[in-house]
């Protein structure tokens, strides 16, 4: 599903929507501005199922997901050295959903195990992230950015502009909206 219905990016680009001429091409634009957005952020708009990778259990007493707006965690599990795969029971980790990176927390009295891990990338956690299913549930500073991002590529198709007297004013308006949902 994409973020913004091709009506909605024609409307905000000024385009009649019986014009279909460029109908594919504002499809990759809205495609492309929705992927640079959650690039830049390091979040997850439209919920999506992810399987973040680690190569060592933490130090700590939790993994802390890359992404914002955590949803659920539909498993732990991880490869002993002989390559043979394990769940982590669900039983002994809790589901963090209220901070800013989801995270899978030890529970009480319990700890990791302690198998010898597979060399390379042996621990996978599949969740679900995102804002929602559709556009509406994304909050409207990420659609305002995805909707300017998709005017600067639409009006200027080039990476270089090149004329007598060209002048280039570049608003910081796109990263202005972002900078307080980037995560780091």
């Amino acid at each position: 599903m994409a973020i913004l219905t091709l009506s909605e990016a024609k409307r905000h680009l000024n385009i009649e929507l019986t014009d279909t001429d460029n109908d594919v091409y504002i499809r990759s634009l809205v495609d492309a501005a929705h992927t640079r957005i959650e690039q830049i952020t390091k979040r997850k708009l439209l919920t999506q199922t992810v399987t973040e990778y680690f190569d060592d259990w933490p130090d700590g007493e939790y993994f802390e997901l890359p992404y914002g707006k955590l949803q659920s965690v539909a498993s732990v599990k991880y490869k002993d050295s002989d390559g043979d795969e394990s769940t982590f029971s669900s039983d002994d980790y809790i589901v963090e959903t209220n901070t800013e990176k989801g995270r899978v927390v030890l529970a009480y009295g319990e700890s990791w195990p302690t198998v010898t891990l597979y060399p390379s990338k042996p621990i996978y956690i599949e969740y679900v992230c995102g804002y929602g299913d559709t556009g509406s549930d994304v909050p409207d500073d990420f659609i305002h950015a995805i909707k300017m991002q998709i005017s600067d590529m639409y009006e200027v198709r080039e990476t270089n502009i090149v004329g007598v007297g060209v002048t280039i004013n570049r608003l910081d308006t796109v990263k202005h909206l972002l900078l307080p949902y980037i995560l780091y």
